[in-house]
């Protein structure tokens, strides 16, 4: 049986009869059997959008051999009498268990939150009545913040093929659809995930893991740099070693591994507010037409430089999506986006943000326990500006000019707007930052100025990290490993995933 690889273009609502035809004449033959390698759409020119796809070719009437395929992750079962405490059950600290379990691990999982069934029904009276749960909201519960997102696999991180190959077929076990393995953009949709991680925490369950639920970290036994117990809300939990993924919202695990001597460095990170607008004028600007057969809705990723060379950015774009109240807790007021599989909602929205370091929020040099309350105190200043969880917005046009005029607009977002002066109550700094991008943006993206910014978002990373020794290890501790966003290594579902593994990894490799 000989292979090939060969680059093929199809029109966007193309059959799987036309790919098997194209396939064979593309490779030369007759017959053969592929499979999809990569996928993604090339939207360059808008007179002529199609899909730009890679694939593996086989048949008899080919030469060449099928090159091998990538060594899977090394994960060599054996019994080893040694259990692993995880903290957070988001993709880093999930991912994480998942991995020193098939090793041999006994392994036991806190998380602060619901169960995904209990957590998606909190989710959905809080979005009805405004009335908040600490155990079922957008930061914390079963999946983590990912659960309740877009469900975003790609990764710019280098170096995590192994684990980006086992991750996917995670997810693909767990129900994902088969497509995210090769899509240039792969994204799985809330509603797929709330299925995904049910499914894999059953199997987790299966293969002798435990998961404990509305299960707090509250504190560390540490004797002389090693840690012999968890502290929880629901009593003391012994363990070998220690992984801790919070997240990059639990503000108390944070502080309790700042007090326990766990060293921290902040960092550069970002913030702004959603910007929404009607899919309808995203499509057309991005495909020249309002929908396009075979595509579910169009996407945008815009950059810009500013006067005094700050980036601005937008981040986790959701077509087809919604604005969410994504506050882990009661006092503090932030949104996020999500959108299910289909990404068939009227509204698309992203996060548009600027660069900025904790000394610049601050005005003055802090450290990693002082910029998490500076952090928290700009979140909670828009629930005290609003007094509720509906989310302050203007218009874009508004928001350039520093002028609020606004009446009642169509909106995604469940628990309502208020008119507010968001270019006020962002940092300064960020307000001029994001008005030269808005700027650009506009010039890039026709009719961009015709939406609304709604909220504060500042999730888009940690503004502090955690220091590491070359094993991994966190420096004074011996079986202490601080991974995925928390940790500030890790941006978004793939990456968080991969560090959790990596640091799972460690562990067996000791």
């Amino acid at each position: 049986m000989g292979f090939k690889i060969i680059d093929i273009k199809l029109p966007t609502d193309y059959t799987e009869a036309q790919l098997e035809y194209a396939a064979c004449k593309a490779a030369g033959i007759k017959t053969c059997s592929f499979q999809v390698i990569s996928k993604g759409l090339d939207a360059r020119k808008k007179s002529n959008l199609h899909w730009q796809m890679r694939l593996g070719v086989s048949s008899e009437e080919l030469k060449g051999d099928n090159p091998l395929p990538e060594e899977p992750l090394a994960i060599t079962y054996k019994q080893r009498n040694k259990k692993v405490l995880v903290t957070g059950s988001g993709p880093a600290g999930f991912f994480a268990a998942y991995v020193l379990q098939q090793a041999g691990f006994s392994v036991t999982i806190l998380e602060r939150g619901a169960d995904v069934n209990k957590r998606a029904k909190a989710i959905a009276d809080f979005e009805k009545s405004g009335k908040f749960s600490p155990l079922g909201n957008y930061g914390f519960g079963e999946g983590g913040a990912g659960t309740f997102s877009d469900g975003k696999l790609t990764s710019r991180t280098k170096r995590i093929s192994k684990e980006k190959a086992f991750i996917t077929n995670a997810y693909i076990f767990g129900g994902g659809p088969e497509e995210i393995a090769w899509l240039t953009h792969p994204h799985l949709g809330s509603d797929n995930l709330r299925r995904i991680v049910k499914k894999l925490r059953e199997d987790f369950i299966r293969r002798g893991g435990t998961l404990l639920f509305e299960t707090q970290l509250l504190d560390l036994d540490v004797k002389a740099g090693t840690i012999t117990a968890g502290i929880t809300s629901n009593g003391e939990l012994e363990a070998d070693y220690f992984i801790i993924a919070p997240g990059h919202s639990s503000y108390e695990t944070y502080r309790m591994l700042i007090n326990r001597g766990v060293a921290f460095q902040t960092k550069n990170f970002a913030i702004g507010s959603r910007a929404e607008h009607n899919q309808e004028i995203i499509n057309i600007a991005q495909w020249g037409k309002a929908q396009l057969p075979g595509v579910k809705a169009a996407e945008y990723r815009l950059t810009a430089k500013t006067s005094d060379n700050r980036p601005v950015y937008t981040f986790c774009m959701c077509p087809g999506g919604m604005v969410v109240p994504a506050t882990p807790y009661e006092h503090t007021n932030i949104v996020n986006g999500m959108s299910y599989f289909r990404r068939d909602s009227k509204f698309a929205n992203a996060a548009c943000v600027a660069g900025i370091h904790p000394d610049q929020l601050a005005g003055k040099k802090v450290t990693p326990a002082q910029a998490l309350v500076e952090l928290e105190k700009l979140e909670q200043s828009f629930k005290q500006f609003t007094g509720d969880f509906s989310a302050p917005f203007c218009t874009i046009k508004e928001f350039m000019a520093g002028k609020v005029t606004s009446k009642a607009v169509e909106t995604s977002y469940p628990l309502g707007l208020t008119p507010a002066p968001l270019y006020n109550m962002l940092p300064a700094v960020v307000t001029k930052a994001m008005r030269e991008g808005l700027l650009a943006f506009t010039h890039k993206i026709r009719g961009y100025d015709s939406g609304i910014l709604l909220g504060l978002e500042s999730k888009t990373s940690a503004p502090i990290q955690a220091l590491r020794e070359e094993n991994g290890v966190c420096p004074g501790f011996s079986n202490l490993f601080i991974a995925g966003e928390g940790s500030g290594y890790a941006g978004g579902i793939m990456s968080s995933a991969a560090d959790g593994i990596k640091a799972a990894m460690r562990i067996v490799e000791l």
